[in-house]
């Protein structure tokens, strides 16, 4: 029996040096032709403009993907930016995340610098990454086609069946099978799209919108993190492939006391 080997695509896209789209999964060999092609199309389509650059990576993946399930998915019943920020403290304050951190966390993510990587802030709002300029890329994960049509399923009833919802799922899916994660702030930065999400082990992941309003240019990610050493963690988010094969509820519009009142029916999403 032949071995079974997967394949990380990668692609990134600007204009005028200025990031426009970026995309990634692991496959296998008869869908990457397919896929680069569908990354392209992404890049030369994308709302924030035309990109003039596109650089694609295909990589054999020496090292067998982890199989991991999905953060269980819901959206939290906000009507503006007030009350985003309201739910978001209430929310991670509640898993050892302090005030000033997230504090910290939303100034950073609205000063207009967006970072290729996330930000890894402790508890207390100190930055620990590395490079503070670029932050640090999640890579090297995917879904299994079984896994994707169940996914793909869920989220169409509730009509986010898009590639930003699903590729932000899996990314945080990943990120959080990890133990030094305790949760996490994310704002794209695309100038139309306004719906955010925190994600954690207790709760899921929490789509917000209205987080920002429409037509800034800006956003990101903050990783809160606790415990353990930063450069396993780093590794980990940036080499350790990762398949998710397993997909937890995805349900619809919640309030914030349902939201609150249902963690400690979320102690974990693996296995």
């Amino acid at each position: 029996m032949s071995k079974h080997i997967h394949y990380s695509v990668r692609m990134r896209a600007s204009k005028n040096s200025v990031h426009v789209s970026g995309a990634e999964g692991i496959y296998e060999k008869d869908d990457i032709i397919n896929v680069v092609k569908e990354y392209t199309e992404r890049a030369l389509t994308h709302d924030k403009g035309k990109a003039d650059e596109i650089r694609l990576a295909v990589e054999e993946l020496k090292e067998k993907p982890r199989k991991i399930s999905s953060l269980p998915l819901c959206t939290l019943n906000t009507k503006n930016t007030e009350a985003v920020r309201k739910a978001v403290f209430k929310i991670l304050s509640t898993i050892g995340i302090t005030e000033r951190a997230i504090e910290e966390a939303f100034t950073s993510l609205n000063i207009g610098i967006t970072m290729r990587g996330a930000m890894l802030m402790d508890i207390e709002g100190v930055r620990l990454e590395p490079d503070l300029l670029r932050g640090v890329r999640v890579t090297r994960m995917g879904i299994t086609k079984n896994a994707d049509a169940v996914l793909s399923k869920q989220l169409a009833k509730l009509g986010l069946k898009n590639d930003t919802v699903q590729e932000a799922l899996i990314l945080a899916s990943k990120v959080h099978k990890y133990p030094m994660v305790l949760g996490e702030l994310c704002i794209s930065d695309d100038p139309n799209y306004t719906t955010g999400y925190i994600a954690s082990r207790s709760f899921g992941y929490i789509r917000l919108p209205h987080i920002k309003k429409r037509g800034l240019p800006y956003g990101g990610r903050a990783f809160f993190i606790t415990g353990g050493e930063v450069k396993e963690l780093i590794k980990y988010l940036q080499t350790t492939p990762v398949l998710i094969d397993n997909i937890k509820p995805c349900e619809g519009t919640l309030t914030l006391k349902e939201i609150l009142e249902r963690k400690s029916h979320r102690k974990s999403h693996s296995r």
